[in-house]
Parts: structure tokens; sequence; C-alpha cells
């Protein structure tokens, strides 16, 4: 099923546009929501998920009108938030009996069984009889993508999931993710390009609660397609390089210098080589176009 957002609004009571008039089409399997932190993605992603209402447009999931029959999208949406509490000292295989009830699940057998499943899927089998409180954080997010597909849910979203992880745990957080994507719609939302580059098949660049840019990474890059531009200068010419060029990005090399990245239609200078564009690319470009016209 897709999920449609249509001229989605919402401004706070102090102010602060959360969305602008925000459309957007999703449709199964993982789809990367990418933008600094501020942007509006929890505000979007909470909207959906009916913890708050917009005021103003419309969002459907299949034949469900979501605003106006909120408890029909609840049955089928799993949703993992920035940051979740545990009951401590209960084990992951009690916490998701209790959460299985909740859920409405009430033969024993089939709560059973799901659980089994869900705590395979996420690997926490091994430690099911351990307390959730004492997990790691990489294990409780993936707890946290055990309880939310009980009720076998067919909409995911998955709010900034691995920020704070370390190495080790994103990567086994995001193979999880990559497994499920491929049988539900999955909405993924992050400021880290790596995880939508490794993970999703459609993205949209969200900020300032505008969508700036929609489509796959493939064709986000081609885009850029002769129009990335790099070299190396030396610390003290930044400011000057800067004010002269388009600069999207600098990354330090270990002898102190630093590496630039310019967009530019044609070459800045003969001293600039062209380079293939990166996802990265994508994302600061569409930054820093927004900025231009704010």
């Amino acid at each position: 099923m897709n999920l449609s957002i249509e001229t989605l609004s919402k401004t706070y009571s102090n102010g602060v546009k959360a969305l602008d008039s925000v459309n957007l089409e999703i449709k199964p399997g993982m789809f990367g929501l990418l933008g600094p932190n501020g942007a509006g993605k929890s505000s979007l992603m909470r909207t959906i998920a009916t913890l708050q209402k917009p005021d103003s447009g419309r969002i459907t999931f299949g034949d469900i009108d979501v605003l106006k029959n909120q408890l029909d999208l609840r049955k089928v949406l799993g949703y993992l938030p920035q940051e979740f509490g545990v009951y401590p000292n209960l084990s992951a295989s009690d916490l998701l009996q209790y959460f299985a009830k909740l859920k409405g699940i009430k033969s024993k057998a089939d709560r059973d069984a799901i659980i089994n499943r869900v705590l395979e899927v996420t690997n926490l089998w091994d430690v099911r009889n351990k307390s959730v409180s004492g997990y790691s954080g990489g294990m409780k997010q993936r707890f946290g993508i055990a309880q939310l597909l009980l009720n076998d849910p067919k909409l995911i979203i998955v709010d900034e999931p691995t920020a704070g992880l370390d190495p080790a745990e994103r990567h086994r957080f995001l193979n999880v993710l990559r497994e499920i994507g491929t049988d539900h719609t999955v909405i993924f939302s992050t400021h880290i390009v790596d995880d939508v580059r490794e993970l999703c098949h459609e993205l949209a660049i969200l900020n300032g609660g505008k969508i700036l840019l929609r489509g796959t990474p493939k064709e986000s890059i081609d885009q850029l397609d002769g129009k990335i531009w790099v070299r190396i200068i030396s610390r003290d010419q930044l400011d000057e390089y800067t004010q002269k060029y388009n600069v999207i990005s600098t990354n330090y090399n270990q002898d102190n210098t630093l590496n630039i990245r310019v967009y530019s239609d044609a070459r800045p200078d003969e001293s600039f080589v062209n380079a293939q564009g990166q996802l990265e690319d994508v994302y600061f470009v569409a930054l820093k176009n927004d900025q231009r016209h704010v």
C-alpha cells in the first residue's frame, strides 16, 4: 500500500513552522527521509503516526484516511521513536508478552509464535531472558524493532534509529532493517547520509519543513554529473575559496590541507578536476540551494 501525504502543514504555538505544505508519495520498500536536526523530520513522523494533528493537509495509507480514522492506521502501524523507555528488570520475552497483549493478541500460543519470530528476526533470541534495561544501545533499538513487528504492521516508521550507535551496533541494526524492508512500507528518518545510501531505494531531503528533493539515490546523483569539482587547498585559503566558489563540503587531509568540493556547471578554474558525484553532494547541494533562497 502507498502512503500519500498532501499539502501537510504544522506550525507550533511558539511560531516555528515545522511542516510547510509537504507532499510525498511513498511506495512499499525502504524510503529515506534525510535532513539536518530541526528540519521537521520528527514532526512529520509524529504526524503520520497520529501522535499530533497537522494544521492542514491530508494523509492516506491505502484506503485509510489517516487523520479521520486514526485507530485504523494504528492497527497496521509500527513506530520506533528517537527515544523509548522500557520497564526495569523485565526480560525481552516478558516485555514482548506484555506488548503483544496490549496489541490485542489474545492467544498465548499466537503470542509465543510471533514473539519467537521477532526475536529471531532481530537477533535477540540468545538474550531473550536478559533484562532489556541492561541492553546496549544497539540491542535496545533492535528490541524496539521487535516490539513494533508484533502486530505484523504494513507501515513502519523509524525515527533517527542509528544516532549514538557505535559502528558495529549500527551495522547490525541496519541489517535488521534491511531484512524487514523487503516486505513492508518503511520510512527511515535520519540525518546520516550513509544510512540512506546503504538502505533506501527512494529518498526525500527535508529542511525547514519543506521537501527540497525527491527521487532515487541514483537519479539524484546522476543530476550532479559533470558539476562536482575538487581540489586541494591550504587551510588559510578556505575563506577565499568559500567566497569565490560554491563550496559544498571540505575534508581535512593528514598533512592538514583541505579537500574542497565545489558545485558548478563549469570548471571553476584550471586547478580543479571533475569528480564523481556522491549522495553527500546531493544532500549538501540541496541544503546550500535552500539557504540561498531564504
